[in-house]
């Protein structure tokens, strides 16, 4: 990959969609892991007005602490950027004990973690509205297109997606290029839907090198593969298929010409 040229290509995009689209600028919640960091990088070296949100939900600190610091670092290298800190705690809290209790505990905390996302998306477009600015989404390719590992209406819910035309291993490649913390580029991938350090692979069952290996094979058709490809490839197909949905137009059901 052209890192510089691909850089300046998504940044000069994001650009021209916000003033084609008389937008101010763009907001982004910022989690402290590699893709919100790549992506507020971006949304702030086009000069627009780029507002960033810390929205912690009973988050670990060391992703809170990540987050605060890439922030610090953008200020201090673009004058564009404002902060806002939305502490969310107390009001996921509050939304969780008006709720009935279920008896499958294990859907309630699947259930619960998604609601975390979809929280911070209303707080998200909450802003935007405030500001006229477009909300940012952080999703990669293998995750937006791949194992659809975000929430539908949660961190899938943006107005644009500047990365999710780059693997994961290429958001890496740009966050080099960008000078991205040296402890963000470390950090092992998390959703931060759980309050506590969980990654990605914990949750997946195979890492985003491994994933992208799957993905490739899967648009080349092949699918003979033995020991560990053949667990890779396995649970890739799991993901892609279970999580299909989110990856698809919403069915609309079409009244035929007849009964009209």
């Amino acid at each position: 990959m052209q890192t510089e040229k691909v850089t300046a290509y998504i940044v000069n995009w994001l650009k021209s969609y916000a003033e084609k689209a008389k937008m101010k600028g763009f907001v982004i919640g910022v989690s402290g892991g590699i893709d919100s960091a790549v992506t507020s990088t971006l949304c702030a070296k086009t000069g627009l007005d780029l507002l960033v949100l810390e929205m912690p939900i009973h988050q670990a600190e060391s992703q809170v602490g990540r987050a605060s610091r890439h922030i610090d670092w953008l200020q201090q290298n673009f004058v564009n950027v404002k902060r806002v800190p939305v502490d969310l705690t107390p009001v996921f809290d509050t939304l969780v004990n008006v709720l009935p209790p279920v008896l499958n505990e294990d859907d309630r905390f699947m259930s619960l973690a998604n609601t975390r996302a979809r929280l911070r998306m209303t707080i998200l477009y909450y802003f935007a509205a405030l500001d006229s600015l477009l909300v940012a989404g952080t999703g990669n390719k293998v995750e937006d297109f791949g194992v659809g590992f975000y929430t539908k209406y949660g961190d899938g819910g943006v107005d644009l997606s500047p990365i999710a035309d780059l693997l994961k291993t290429e958001v890496y490649e740009v966050a080099k290029f960008l000078k991205i913390n040296e402890e963000i580029i470390e950090a092992a991938p998390t959703d931060g839907l759980w309050g506590d350090d969980r990654t990605d692979e914990d949750q997946i069952g195979a890492s985003y090198p491994e994933l992208e290996w799957a993905m490739r094979m899967q648009e080349e058709g092949k699918t003979d593969f033995s020991g560990r490809e053949k667990e890779v490839f396995d649970i890739y197909n799991k993901f892609n298929t279970a999580n299909r949905h989110k990856m698809i137009p919403i069915p609309v059901c079409e009244i035929p010409d007849s009964l009209n």
